[in-house]
């Protein structure tokens, strides 16, 4: 992706995504369980982002967040073709499941396609698996994807070019979604796995 739209997106989710919840319970709301895991704030609340999807499993099944969301989950939007920054990211989730595993916690890795052209639930699918056993993989139609990453307010915008190997611009955040909590935290991509799975650990205990 390249700088210009990496700033775009950054600045897209952090003014959308980045400040107050903490404004939300100075005003009065319902004390936050998770108050000391947050480390960042969100513009309008955690509600603002995430929610209901419907989207296409490796299976080519059609799936809800409800289906996909069954516990504690890391929820990511790319493409299987990225060169560089999906590979390094999803890998980086693989290991932090691993990390929270060693540590007692379970949570479930997700692979959202921002690709659908090429991404096929086969595609997706064994993207996932060569990761790690327990990443969910899915797609779906242009409408589905477009649709889903609206609902997480991430950027991607297909680059003009080769109709066959073209590159995808698109945001690089990776969300933390609880069944019944909904979106909770946000992890820019130059946190380690140990620093997610210390975030993310907090936020499991306090469930």
């Amino acid at each position: 992706m390249s700088r210009m739209y990496a700033y775009i997106a950054a600045a897209a989710v952090v003014s959308a995504v980045g400040g107050t919840w903490v404004a939300t319970q100075m005003m009065g709301g319902d004390k936050d369980q998770f108050a000391q895991c947050r480390s960042s704030q969100i513009a309008g609340g955690t509600a603002t982002i995430g929610g209901p999807f419907e989207l296409v499993n490796a299976r080519g099944e059609t799936v809800t967040d409800a289906d996909v969301i069954t516990e504690p989950s890391l929820v990511y939007f790319g493409y299987t073709f990225c060169p560089d920054v999906c590979p390094m990211d999803t890998a980086r989730n693989a290991d932090t499941v691993d990390v929270l595993a060693e540590r007692g916690q379970s949570i479930t890795p997700v692979f959202i396609s921002i690709d659908p052209e090429r991404d096929t639930p086969e595609v997706v699918g064994d993207f996932a698996e060569n990761l790690h056993e327990k990443m969910i993989g899915l797609t779906g139609s242009q409408e589905q994807v477009k649709a889903a990453s609206k609902t997480y307010k991430t950027y991607f915008k297909k680059q003009e070019g080769d109709p066959e190997y073209y590159l995808v611009d698109h945001s690089t955040f990776s969300y933390l979604v609880l069944p019944e909590q909904g979106f909770v935290e946000f992890f820019r991509r130059d946190e380690t796995a140990e620093q997610m799975a210390d975030k993310i650990g907090c936020f499991i205990d306090n469930i």
